[in-house]
């Protein structure tokens, strides 16, 4: 009885603390339940790049392509949403050309690969990549993701206190796994949607969006999935999300003069 006890208060001490943690997101208008403030995202993103970059290769060397991605991410900072939230964005090269990856670190750091980088056919496929990036830091993904994380993890704890049985702790490990991954493709298909906001108002074509899920499907089939897939929904059915989402936002058709 006592180990249950102990069990319950663990269990509500986590529920509570999640759902204590609540935040409305000006840019997506939804309440979120976050584990980070702001300026705690962005000290945390920050401290962490260094590492992120080392794991993979460290910075590119290639000036001319880093310093292309720079302008493109400034640029889509500068003229879209991503200029009123309070982020600090960069955007770097990463020298490793063997990984398929992007990514974004919380309060504003940004990452894409040489081996992704080499795979998009135009500026608007990168501007895409980014936007979706982007997309991630300010609907604070990261955030809700470490405060859905702790719960779980104080839910799993209290599953172990009360039942003192290893095999049952790995069943609750396993489903706070499914859970968290549910979330994560959720949040890619939110990011696919913030992401073309971000790029339209950049003034670039939402359909480099679509190219974009062709590269990824082509490199999905070969004999490794790529990184950036691990978590992702699969291309073919974010794209159908984007061609609904296109047909949303321009109902007449795309106009044309936008970047492609």
């Amino acid at each position: 009885m006592g180990r249950l006890a102990v069990a319950l208060i663990v269990a509500l001490g986590s529920i509570i603390s999640y759902c204590s943690s609540t935040s409305e997101n000006p840019f997506t208008g939804e309440k979120q339940h976050v584990a980070l403030k702001p300026d705690q995202e962005i000290a945390l993103g920050a401290r962490s790049a260094p590492e992120m970059a080392a794991r993979m290769g460290g910075l590119s060397r290639n000036e001319r392509a880093s310093a292309g991605v720079r302008r493109i991410g400034e640029k889509l900072v500068r003229e879209s949403i991503a200029s009123k939230s309070p982020y600090k964005f960069t955007f770097q090269l990463l020298a490793d050309r063997n990984t398929v990856n992007a990514f974004a670190l919380p309060g504003g750091p940004i990452f894409i690969t040489e081996g992704l980088l080499r795979l998009l056919r135009t500026e608007g496929e990168v501007a895409a990549v980014l936007g979706h990036e982007i997309g991630h830091v300010i609907a604070r993904h990261a955030s809700e993701r470490i405060a859905k994380q702790q719960l779980t993890q104080g839910l799993v704890g209290a599953v172990a206190i009360g039942s003192g049985d290893y095999t049952t702790t790995q069943v609750g490990q396993m489903v706070g796994g499914m859970i968290n991954m549910k979330y994560g493709r959720e949040d890619e298909l939110e990011s696919d949607t913030l992401g073309m906001r971000i790029v339209v108002e950049a003034g670039y074509d939402p359909r480099a969006m679509l190219g974009v899920m062709e590269v990824l499907a082509r490199a999905s089939k070969g004999s490794k999935q790529p990184e950036i897939l691990s978590t992702h929904p699969a291309p073919e059915n974010r794209a159908a999300r984007v061609q609904a989402e296109v047909a949303k936002r321009f109902p007449g058709g795309v106009p044309g003069g936008l970047i492609r």
